[in-house]
């Protein structure tokens, strides 16, 4: 029966010793993940990290889930031509 903890040397499902996440909010744009090892999307799939840094899409518009495409920025552009 198991536990539900962390496997032997490994601390929170990393392995000990390993630098923890970082996560950086871009005004209007993606989250910006530092040491990730994957990225879980809403559907409960798991995506590898294969980088130092990825970008996780937070606008929903990317073709790329649940990777940054970089459509924010034509979302933000119509959402400030509207404005105007």
């Amino acid at each position: 029966m198991s536990s539900g903890a962390p496997d032997a040397g490994r601390a929170g499902g990393r392995e000990a010793g390993r630098d923890p996440v970082r996560v950086r909010v871009c005004p209007d744009g993606p989250l910006l993940l530092r040491g990730a090892d994957e990225v879980m999307d809403a559907d409960g799939r798991a995506h590898p990290v294969t980088r130092p840094v990825v970008a996780v899409c937070v606008c929903g518009g990317t073709a790329r889930a649940p990777w940054c495409d970089g459509t924010h920025a034509l979302l933000n552009k119509r959402r400030a031509a509207n404005n105007s």
